[in-house]
C-alpha cells in the first residue's frame, strides 16, 4: 500500500496545489477517499472555477456538500463563483440602513457586479470553510486551481486584513467598506488557520519535470512568505522503463531522473513522496482508490503490435500556423487546462508567424507562466513579454491618480488612495492590460498564452461585465462606434481561439466544457491542438502502450464532433525550448 505522508497524521485542513496538469485533483480525491475509508468524516472542496471533481467522482456537485456514492462519510462540493457573488450581493444589500433609497440600492448593486466582487465572494466562501462554516468534518481537503490562481487566493486573507485596518470610510467596488469591515475578524481567523501547522498542511504536487519542479519551488517560497510553512512534496507520475532497450521509455525515465537530480534545495528539504505513473484513466472511485494502492490497479488495455507507431492521421502545428498566417494581423488566444502545453503551443505559433515575416507580440495572462523561458532568445519581428499583475497594478494606480486625483484636495486623494489599496484593484488592472493587448491585434499578430481554464473564465467574465456596462450606458446614436474587447473576441475575422488538450479523458472533457462556455459567450473556437501524443512514438513499453490505447479513444472523440479543425503534436521527452526547437514544430520540413 502506497502512503502519502499527509495521511500519517493528517491536519484538519489539507491543500493540494501545484502547476496545472500535475495531478492535484486525482491525489486530492484519492486522499479524501482514503481518509473516509478509515471512518473519518471528510469534505472535499474544489476552489477551481473550472473544477472537474464531478467527472472524477462521477457525481453531480453543487456549491453545497453532496454525499459521494460508495464512499461513506465523504462529501464533496465546488465553490461556484457566480452563486457566491449573488449570495454576497444579497448579504451586503441586507446590511444597508432602511433609509437607503431604491436608487442608492441600485447603485450599490451595480458596484457589486464586477469581477472583483466575484473574486471576493468566492474567497468569502473559502474563508467560511476555514472559520467553521462547515463544522462536523474531521478533515476538509481543498483541491485548488493551478498555482497562480491559488497563490492569489491564499494571499487574500492577509491582503484584506491590511486593507481593512483602520479603514471604515468611503465605498469601494465591493460596496460600503463597513460591510467588509464586519468580515475582518473572519479574515483574521482564516489567516491564523492557514499559518497554524497543527491545522493546515500544504501538499505541493509536481511532476518529475523541470518546469513543474521550478514552479513548485517558487510556490513553496511564496507560501513561506505567507507563513504557510507546513509543506510536503509529492512527485506524481514517476515512471520506470520495463525494457531498457525501449528508446522512448528509457528517455522518459532518464529525463525524470535528471529533473529530480537538479531539484532546488528548497524542495529537497521537504518531506517527499513519489506516486507512480498509471496506465488507466483516473476516473471513478475504483481508479481513485488504486492511485495510492499497489494491489488494486484496474486491468490495463494495451495497443496491439500492429498499432505501435501508427500515425493518427492529423496534421501538425505547421499546418495550423499556415492557416493563420494568410492574414496580416489578428489575435490568437491559446486556452486549455493547466499542464496541457499551452505555453509551448503559443510560443511555437508566435515563432512560426514571425519566421513567415509577420510582426508578432507574444504575451501571457497567466501569473505563473514564463513565455520568455520557452522562447529563450531574440528573434526579428517577435516581441515577448507578460501581463505582470504587480506591474500592471502600479501603472493603473498611477493612471487613476493622474486623472481622477488631479483636482482632489489632500483628503480626497487620501480617500482615493485608500480605495485603490483594495486587493480588487489588481483584477481591474489586469483586465485593462488585457484589453490593451487585445486592441494591438488591429495592426499586428498578438498571440496570448492564457492562464489555465478557471482563471481564464474569470477574465472572460470580466470582459463580459465590462461589455454589458458599456453598452447599457451607450447612447443609441453611438451604437456603431463602440467596440468592446468582448466584441473583438466574438469576431472570427479578428480572433482565433486555439484549444489545447492532451489525449486523455479529463483534459478533453475540460476543453469541451470550455468550448461550450465560449460558445455561450458568442465566441467560436478556431481549432484544437492535441499535444504530447505517444501514438506514433514506436514504444513497446506495456504501461505506455496502455496509455496509447486510451489516447486513440480520446483522439477519435475530438475528431468525431468536438473540433472543427484538429492538429496534433507528438510526444517529446523534453518540452521544446528555444527558437530552433519551436521552429521545428511550426515550420514545414523541407
Amino acid at each position: 500500500m502506497l502512503r502519502l505522508r499527509a495521511l500519517n497524521a493528517p491536519t484538519p485542513f489539507l491543500f493540494f496545489t501545484g502547476k496545472g496538469g500535475v495531478g492535484k485533483t486525482s491525489l486530492a480525491c484519492a486522499t479524501a477517499i482514503s481518509l473516509a475509508d478509515r471512518g473519518l468524516r471528510v469534505l472535499l472542496v474544489s476552489t477551481d472555477p473550472a473544477s472537474n471533481l464531478d467527472e472524477m467522482l462521477e457525481v453531480e456537485l453543487t456549491d453545497s456538500p453532496v454525499p459521494v456514492p460508495n464512499a461513506a462519510r465523504l462529501f464533496a462540493m465546488n465553490i461556484d463563483p457566480e452563486a457566491a457573488a449573488e449570495s454576497y450581493r444579497s448579504r451586503v444589500l441586507e446590511q444597508l440602513e432602511t433609509t437607503v433609497t431604491d436608487q442608492e440600492r441600485s447603485t450599490i448593486r451595480e458596484q457589486l457586479s464586477g469581477a472583483c466582487t466575484t473574486e471576493i465572494a468566492a474567497f468569502d466562501e473559502f474563508v467560511g470553510l476555514l472559520d467553521g462554516d462547515r463544522a462536523g468534518y474531521d478533515h476538509i481537503i481543498f483541491d485548488t486551481a493551478p498555482t497562480g490562481h491559488t497563490l492569489r487566493l491564499l494571499s487574500l486573507p492577509k491582503a484584506w486584513i491590511g486593507f481593512l485596518k483602520d479603514n471604515d470610510r468611503g465605498a469601494s467596488c465591493l460596496g460600503p467598506h463597513s460591510g467588509l469591515k464586519m468580515q475582518e475578524d473572519r479574515f483574521r481567523q482564516a489567516l491564523q488557520a492557514l499559518g497554524d501547522p497543527r491545522r493546515t498542511t500544504v501538499v505541493l504536487v509536481t511532476r518529475a519535470d523541470r518546469s513543474a519542479i521550478r514552479e513548485a519551488a517558487r510556490t513553496s517560497s511564496e507560501l513561506d512568505a505567507l507563513n504557510l510553512s507546513n509543506q510536503t512534496l509529492v512527485v506524481n507520475g514517476r515512471f520506470h522503463a520495463t525494457d531498457p532497450a525501449d528508446a522512448v521509455a528509457s528517455a522518459l525515465e532518464r529525463d525524470q531522473d535528471e529533473a529530480l537530480a537538479s531539484m532546488p534545495d528548497s524542495l529537497r528539504k521537504l518531506p517527499r513522496d513519489d506516486v507512480p505513473l498509471v496506465g488507466f484513466d483516473i476516473v471513478g472511485l475504483a481508479a481513485l482508490r488504486a492511485v495510492l494502492s499497489s494491489s488494486s490497479s484496474p486491468r490495463l488495455e494495451t495497443s496491439t503490435g500492429e498499432q505501435v507507431g501508427v500515425p493518427v492521421g492529423l496534421q501538425g502545428l505547421d499546418r495550423l500556423v499556415d492557416d493563420i498566417a494568410h492574414r496580416n494581423s489578428g489575435l490568437i488566444m491559446v486556452m486549455g487546462k493547466g499542464g496541457v502545453g499551452k505555453t509551448t503551443v503559443a510560443a511555437a505559433i508566435a515563432v512560426g508567424l514571425a519566421r513567415r515575416g509577420h510582426a508578432v507580440h507574444l504575451s501571457t495572462t497567466d501569473p505563473a507562466a514564463h513565455v520568455t523561458d520557452v522562447v529563450d532568445a531574440a528573434m526579428p519581428g517577435l516581441t515577448v513579454d507578460r501581463i505582470d499583475p504587480r506591474r500592471e497594478t502600479e501603472r493603473y494606480v498611477a493612471k487613476i491618480l493622474a486623472s481622477r486625483g488631479r483636482d482632489l484636495d489632500e483628503q480626497g486623494k487620501a480617500l482615493l488612495l485608500e480605495d485603490l489599496a483594495s486587493p480588487c484593484t489588481e483584477e481591474v488592472a489586469v483586465f485593462h492590460a488585457f484589453s490593451h493587448v487585445v486592441a494591438e491585434a488591429r495592426s499586428a499578430f498578438v498571440v496570448l498564452d492564457t492562464a489555465p481554464t478557471g482563471h481564464t473564465l474569470l477574465l472572460l467574465d470580466a470582459t463580459g461585465a465590462y461589455h454589458r456596462q458599456m453598452t447599457s450606458q451607450l447612447e443609441p446614436s453611438a451604437a456603431g462606434r463602440l467596440i468592446t474587447p468582448l466584441m473583438r473576441l466574438q469576431d472570427s475575422s479578428y480572433t482565433q481561439i486555439i484549444l489545447v488538450t492532451l489525449p486523455e479523458t479529463t483534459p478533453v472533457s475540460e476543453a469541451a466544457a470550455l468550448q461550450e462556455d465560449l460558445r455561450r459567450a458568442g465566441i467560436e473556437p478556431f481549432g484544437w491542438v492535441i499535444n504530447k501524443c505517444l501514438a506514433a512514438s514506436g514504444t513497446r513499453d506495456p504501461l505506455l502502450q496502455a496509455r496509447i490505447a486510451r489516447e486513440r479513444t480520446q483522439i477519435a472523440r475530438v475528431q468525431d464532433g468536438l473540433a472543427k479543425r484538429a492538429f496534433i503534436m507528438g510526444w517529446r521527452s523534453r518540452p521544446p525550448v528555444g527558437i530552433e526547437e519551436l521552429e521545428a514544430l511550426s515550420i514545414p520540413s523541407s
